[in-house]
């Protein structure tokens, strides 16, 4: 069954040229050539200021970068996030990104004496995570703690879920490691997953 989705570029760098741009063409061309349908976001080619003040994220109007990023969201049944690991965790562009987009209204609504209520449901998500080190050792050692924190107070916050991660290490290593990864990206955006 074709799906929506909407491949989120979360590497700061507007250049384009890491590798975590070329998995996530991979993604895109597999999943366009199966019948899906496809929209991108570049985090890194978009203008907007960060948040300063609760006031501003519970009541500030979005930027309208962020405001078609949140329409494109709306649309999608299915999200792919691709970055790298810095520090442990995601580059603070694509922190300050989610920040805005995930605002009260959009993620969540908070009805008067009501639990909050996930505006997010019937969404998935994948995030693809590329480091130099092992990505068994992110996993095993640090327990993943950076892209914890994004699948926990983020997505599944707002109501996205089912959530998978594909951890992608060593990716100043061989080509042939690689060319196996963009294989496993070119296999899962043919399956909209």
């Amino acid at each position: 069954m074709a799906k929506r989705i909407v491949i989120i570029q979360g590497h700061p760098d507007p250049q384009g040229n890491h590798f975590g741009h070329a998995l996530a063409n991979a993604y895109a061309e597999e999943a366009d050539e199966a019948g899906h349908e496809i929209k991108r976001i570049d985090v890194a080619r978009l203008d907007f200021p960060l948040l300063r003040s609760q006031e501003e994220f519970e009541r500030g109007a979005p930027p309208e970068a962020i405001r078609e990023a949140q329409e494109a969201i709306r649309w999608a049944d299915h999200l792919v996030i691709f970055f790298p690991l810095w520090l442990g965790t995601m580059p603070a562009f694509l922190k300050g990104f989610l920040e805005q987009l995930f605002r009260p209204g959009f993620a969540m609504a908070y009805p008067e004496g009501k639990m909050p209520k996930k505006l997010l449901k019937g969404k998935s998500a994948r995030i693809v995570v590329t480091m130099g080190m092992p990505a068994f050792f992110y996993r095993w050692y640090f327990h993943a703690h950076g892209v914890k924190g994004l699948e926990q107070s983020v997505l599944r916050f707002s109501g996205i879920r089912p959530i998978r991660e594909t951890f992608i290490g060593r990716v100043e290593g061989s080509s042939a490691g690689r060319e196996k990864s963009l294989a496993k990206l070119r296999t899962l955006g043919r399956q909209g997953r």
